[in-house]
């Protein structure tokens, strides 16, 4: 490395230290079990997204080894060269019916798929409206579209109608929010935005990564407020409630025609591996097989929320099984992850940029396989905090 390089590089890291921002990657071993391995340290885990449990399941990974035994390791290719294989045929054929539509894809991740929808559908003279809070991958397929970037007010359907109707009407727009905001775990007023698009002529695209196997049945936010059919294109994942890995669109057949001979993310990568799609099709099966699943992990995060908001802690706006615990600065929130840990639980100490500025948080990602031990661990952990003094 030059000096120069060295120089700024070494400032960088100094600047970030300064400011309590610097990151590592903790030394974690079964990080999506109920319970996971920190440094030798057994503890509750509830900083993965498996919201579901099923990422340790027999079926998942009876279904991966299968899939490795028929199809190998690899895919070998991307899916338009070798990549492909039957395995892929059935998953897409189950995304269309799990989420009601004419066709669906497979890819490689949330990201890739955000990445791949909106350089796909937008370009230099696109208008496309995101919410500030949504995740940094919309945020970066709007970058790489090149597309005028505009944000409204989170969650904010007032601000929003101000800057359509600001817009020139012959414009091409686009709409994109994520339906539950993973720092924040609050919905997006669907509804609203529904009304607003057709109203002026926008594309609407949700990203349901984080309510995909527990709102509306594990179908999504949309199908919970029975606004399916008025969505363009519906992302999600297969990497949080239903335990495996990689994403998917949903949309009409020419969306996804447009997208496998457009979208650079699935044209210039290597297909997912038949263990993954293996297990993500069980997955699906799992999730339309128990239903209830997603309403039992709401019902047991609402019973969290509302003990620590009894005890005075902030959790902002959530109403789903993501709760933040907003603590303001970052240092304090690394302290609070310290003193969990030392009673036996492990939560996300999530810091800017991730979030904005003294809105630095815990993040506690509750799980539908914890019982009343674990309810009770929490409980008991977050009162001997005495949030009335620890400042």
């Amino acid at each position: 490395m030059s000096e120069t390089i060295y120089s700024r590089v070494k400032n960088g890291l100094d600047r970030i230290k300064r400011e309590g921002h610097l990151r590592s990657i903790p030394n974690i071993d079964h990080g999506s079990d109920l319970y996971l391995m920190h440094t030798g340290k057994r503890l509750l885990n509830l900083a993965s997204n498996n919201y579901l449990g099923l990422a340790g399941s027999e079926s998942l990974k009876q279904a991966a080894i299968q899939s490795v035994q028929t199809f190998g390791a690899s895919s070998g290719a991307s899916r338009l060269i070798t990549g492909n294989y039957a395995l892929y045929g059935e998953l897409e054929q189950s995304l269309r019916s799990f989420k009601k539509t004419p066709a669906a894809l497979a890819m490689n991740s949330g990201y890739t798929a955000n990445l791949g929808i909106i350089s796909s559908l937008a370009d230099r003279k696109t208008l496309v409206f995101s919410d500030r809070l949504n995740h940094a991958s919309i945020i970066d397929g709007i970058i790489l579209s090149r597309a005028e970037h505009i944000r409204y007010r989170h969650a904010d359907p007032e601000h929003l109608e101000f800057l359509l109707q600001k817009a020139p009407e012959q414009a091409q727009k686009i709409l994109i929010t994520d339906s539950v905001f993973s720092m924040d775990g609050d919905r997006a007023p669907l509804s609203e935005l529904v009304l607003l698009c057709k109203k002026h002529k926008v594309t609407l695209i949700i990203d349901e990564a984080h309510a995909t196997g527990v709102l509306g049945l594990g179908k999504g936010l949309a199908a919970d407020l029975g606004l399916d059919q008025e969505i363009d294109a519906h992302m999600g994942t297969f990497s949080k409630a239903l335990g495996s890995f990689g994403g998917y669109v949903a949309g009409s057949r020419e969306l996804i025609d447009l997208l496998t001979n457009r979208a650079r993310s699935l044209i210039y990568s290597t297909a997912l591996p038949p263990a993954v799609v293996g297990a993500n099709l069980e997955a699906l099966r799992q999730v339309e097989a128990h239903p209830e699943k997603g309403e039992k992990l709401l019902l047991m995060a609402e019973d969290i929320r509302l003990y620590l908001n009894n005890l005075g802690y902030d959790t902002g706006s959530s109403t789903t099984q993501i709760i933040p615990v907003i603590l303001g600065e970052s240092r304090r929130a690394l302290r609070f992850q310290g003193k969990l840990m030392e009673m036996g639980i492990y939560a996300g100490a999530i810091r800017p940029p991730t979030v904005a500025r003294n809105s630095a948080r815990l993040r506690l990602c509750i799980r539908a396989d914890m019982g009343d031990p674990e309810m009770e661990l929490i409980k008991n952990a977050f009162k001997k905090l005495d949030h009335s003094r620890e400042k």
